[in-house]
């Protein structure tokens, strides 16, 4: 039943203000005046009018007072009174500023990593495992889905350009039956939920060594082999041939262009990580034709910085293609946590600039992405490759001040290092200036009760929105409209609109009850929330701001309920 009390303060309600004394005591009628009625409304001035007396008309009023009460707690719910807050804002009051982090999560499709938990399993099984990671990115407050699409020049959508991958069904090139769209449905789930879906992609890799379907004829590997390289057990488009870029790019501006995505990822694997052969040397990636007919045609580089290029290329080129065709789209990229042994002097380990040919270094300080996530995989305490040596080093290059959001390994837990270790490198992250957010590898690490529950209890307490990226959108939103109307069962519903045709991408909804703020965040979609009996009771203050897909958050709307009350 919707309160009651502030409405049948009005004297104009007559007996309802009468019964208004009396809830809470065992009396819950009218007094028994036979008089009493018609004047009630006087009651609260002058008692002794409604004093009780004897005989059948006392017990009738009594009853007619309760039938009377009855009737108004019915059409109370039934059609429940419209606009008692004031919308009047309370401009002494401040609600305080949602917190700004980065809490992403890898969602690995290769080898069937994270989704779907095996090949073959049905639609219905794909999208109920697909809605559980959602739900849990959700419960534990993360903000950010990063989404593998494109594991191995195949699609986890529907694509002109390269086949169904075999992870879906266990045949490559087989589309979902019936048909359904996993990444449509990831984005549309993500969305839903206020989460950031970024669409993950490896530009090179063709074939991974447990690949057990026939290849589907639109493969890389069958359609334009030319372009493929055999390197150990793998399978490898050669970056160094111009056709094989393109063709790596046409994938990833084709999805840009057709689904609603937050961001491009692309992650380390530029040219495969070494492998040695049969007598333990490290082997040459084969591109030895292209790097002939470099040197002859009066190439200077040498092989390892020629590598470089074609990287460096195809970062740069696809960064400047993302922001021609959608600006407000991120652009992120994971590399191996060391750029190179030696930087900082302490770290040793793998030279990704000599091994993988990724100048990491150049793309930040070039600002040819929008987020930066090193993958630093290792723990805090061993010095040869200490996670906080490591962050301030990459926080210490980043001059154009781009996002760096760290790589954290949480699928070390519980096996290899306690939950502890990932709490404490989330506020080491936190501490370090220049850095503002982490990605767990990978999503099925966080079903670790322990892991989750460290997270959400001991630094995800509350809900925080994505830092603003100012460089690709500076400009707020403008004031959202607002107000809160009483609603059935004593719910209080807020409603809410944009202040102008800027379709906001979440809402920040915040409410103040017993001097203490609470912050919602909201998906953009949504027009209205309600607050339950107990929460509406007790809330004085209700604070509304819109945030668009940069992160700009817009001016604040305050609704002060006090009013009602």
């Amino acid at each position: 039943m919707q309160k009651q009390l502030s409405i049948f303060e009005e004297d104009s309600w007559g007996a309802a203000t009468c019964i208004r004394t009396r809830i809470g005591t065992k009396n819950l009628g009218a007094p028994a005046s036979c008089r009493c009625v018609p004047n009630c409304a006087t009651a609260t001035r002058r008692r002794d009018a409604c004093a009780p007396r004897s005989g059948s008309c006392g017990v009738k009023h009594r009853c007619l007072g309760l039938l009377l009460l009855i009737v108004l707690a019915i059409c109370n719910a039934w059609f429940p009174l419209q606009a008692q807050p004031q919308s009047k804002p309370d401009l002494t009051v401040v609600p305080p500023k949602p917190a700004r982090e980065f809490r992403g999560v890898w969602v690995a499709t290769v080898s069937n990593k994270d989704w779907p938990s095996k090949p073959g399993l049905s639609v219905a099984q794909q999208k109920a495992e697909l809605l559980d990671i959602f739900d849990r990115a959700s419960r534990l407050r993360l903000n950010a889905v990063i989404f593998q699409v494109r594991p191995s020049c195949d699609a986890f959508y529907l694509s002109r350009l390269e086949p169904w991958s075999e992870y879906l069904s266990g045949q490559m090139g087989q589309a979902p039956e019936p048909f359904y769209d996993p990444l449509a449905l990831a984005i549309d789930e993500a969305h839903r939920r206020g989460i950031e879906l970024h669409a993950w992609f490896n530009p090179f890799r063709v074939r991974m060594p447990g690949g057990k379907s026939t290849p589907a004829s639109n493969h890389v590997s069958r359609a334009r082999s030319e372009w493929v390289r055999s390197y150990g057990q793998q399978r490898w488009l050669d970056p160094s041939e111009p056709a094989a870029q393109q063709h790596s790019l046409a994938v990833i501006l084709d999805v840009l262009r057709r689904y609603d995505v937050d961001g491009i990822h692309i992650d380390d694997y530029f040219y495969p990580y070494k492998e040695k052969d049969a007598a333990g040397n490290l082997m040459e990636f084969p591109d030895e034709p292209n790097w002939r007919r470099y040197q002859a045609g009066g190439g200077k580089l040498s092989r390892s910085d020629w590598r470089r290029q074609h990287v460096n290329q195809f970062v740069q080129t696809l960064h400047t293609r993302i922001k021609a065709e959608k600006p407000a789209v991120k652009f992120g990229i994971s590399p191996f946590g060391i750029w190179r042994p030696g930087n900082p002097k302490q770290i040793t380990g793998l030279d990704a600039y000599e091994q993988l040919y990724a100048d990491a270094r150049l793309w930040l300080q070039n600002g040819w992405l929008d987020y930066i996530a090193p993958q630093l995989y290792w723990q805090i305490q061993p010095p040869a490759q200490s996670y906080p040596v490591l962050l301030n080093w990459w926080a210490s290059q980043n001059e154009r001040k781009r996002h760096l959001w760290v790589g954290n390994y949480s699928g070390k837990v519980p096996e290899s290092w306690p939950a502890e270790e990932i709490v404490n490198q989330v506020r080491l992250t936190r501490l370090q200036p220049g850095a503002s957010g982490n990605i767990f590898f990978n999503m099925t690490s966080l079903k670790n009760p322990k892991l989750a529950k460290s997270l959400v209890e001991r630094v995800y307490q509350q809900p925080a929105l994505v830092p603003p990226t100012p460089w690709l959108d500076g400009q707020a939103p403008v004031k959202p409209k607002a107000n809160a109307n009483a609603h059935a069962m004593g719910k209080l519903r807020v409603i809410f609109e944009p202040g102008d045709t800027e379709v906001p991408w979440l809402w920040v909804l915040q409410t103040r009850r017993d001097g203490l703020w609470t912050t919602e965040i909201l998906s953009g979609r949504d027009k209205s929330h309600d607050l339950g009996r107990l929460e509406a009771r007790k809330t004085d203050l209700i604070a509304l701001s819109a945030m668009d897909r940069c992160g700009n958050l817009s001016p604040t709307t305050v609704i002060d309920t006090r009013a009602r009350k």
